[in-house]
């Protein structure tokens, strides 16, 4: 996947419970999910994971309390997430349970209840991509009453609880308000703070670095910084060397957001092409030579991307952009 350029994995989880994995045949256990992420970090890979909410015994505490394990437990806490609620779809084993009455859906309004509070328990660094999947109506036998604004439904429930959803996705520019004209003008470059957070995950330190107007909650761009294990590094552009003095630090991603701006644009009014994700590379080098005691900064770049690091000093190595930190 490296050598053609992928830079994202989208691992299925479904559910943390091991007697949940079993009893819907999915083939692996929960460790093997939680050692996938240790992989593909230590590799650079950005980790999207997908969850179901709803399987069967498991119920709204139970269901709860897996995804509270998910951000909490170092074993899990991937990148991003991928929220898709249980559908019953004719001719599979859940059908039958469903049609012989051993199985129900909760009711949309449970289910958008259950879906507020895991929004609310989603860690600041963590990107949620979608709520519900999109299969055609005439396909799912149940479970699908609120398919097309589950996320609009849930968020609006937050607001009841007084909740807040802290997500990448709901606070990047141009997302968090709906002016997005308004957002641009708000948001000073004065009011834009760097802001670190440190987490551990998957046998690795993560530094979570961004952008941020902390004030309105907005998030200008992002950088992922990670240390490579000792035991989960095995690709040998990142693995440490025998008379090396230290080793290597990797930039699992760097997003800055806002309006789309041609590469060799310039436009003050937008967010990209404004420094931010220079400062940003700029602290991730110093963390990983000061604190890491890395002497190699690599990054997982894509493709069209390779240009913007080679301006900052980075030589192709491998899948991998990388520089000497000595």
């Amino acid at each position: 996947m490296l050598r053609y350029g992928c830079t994202r994995l989208e691992i299925g989880v479904q559910s943390v419970y091991e007697d949940v994995a079993r009893d819907t045949n999915r083939g692996h256990t929960v460790r093997a999910v939680s050692e996938s992420f240790h992989l593909a970090k230590d590799a650079g890979f950005k980790v999207v994971a997908h969850m179901m909410p709803d399987l069967p015994n498991v119920g709204i505490e139970r269901d709860l309390e897996q995804f509270k394990e998910y951000f909490e437990n170092p074993a899990f806490r991937s990148d991003g997430l991928k929220i898709y609620p249980t559908l019953v779809i004719r001719g599979t084993g859940l059908y039958e349970l469903w049609r012989t009455g051993r199985y129900k859906n909760y009711t949309p309004n449970v289910l958008v209840d259950v879906v507020a509070r895991i929004l609310a328990l989603v860690p600041p660094w963590t990107r949620v991509y979608r709520v519900q999947r999109d299969i055609p109506l005439p396909l799912v036998s149940s479970g699908c009453e609120n398919s097309g604004n589950l996320r609009e439904l849930a968020l609006n429930r937050m607001k009841d609880f007084g909740a807040e959803c802290r997500d990448v996705r709901f606070r990047e520019v141009g997302i968090s308000l709906d002016n997005i004209h308004e957002i641009h003008h708000k948001v000073r470059p004065e009011s834009v703070e760097l802001l670190r957070r440190d987490y551990t995950a998957n046998g690795g330190w993560e530094t979570f670095l961004s952008y941020e107007d902390p004030e309105r909650d907005i998030l200008v761009g992002l950088l992922r910084l990670r240390k490579c294990s000792e035991e989960g590094t095995f690709r040998p552009e990142l693995v440490r060397k025998d008379g090396d003095e230290g080793g290597c630090s990797i930039v699992r991603e760097l997003h800055v957001y806002g309006t789309a701006v041609p590469v060799h644009g310039r436009d003050p009014t937008k967010f990209q092409h404004q420094g931010f994700g220079t400062l940003l590379m700029e602290e991730a080098e110093r963390i990983a030579r000061e604190e890491h005691g890395s002497i190699k900064l690599a990054v997982i770049s894509g493709v069209g991307t390779r240009d913007y690091y080679r301006k900052l000093g980075y030589e192709l190595d491998g899948p991998y952009m990388s520089k000497s930190l000595l």
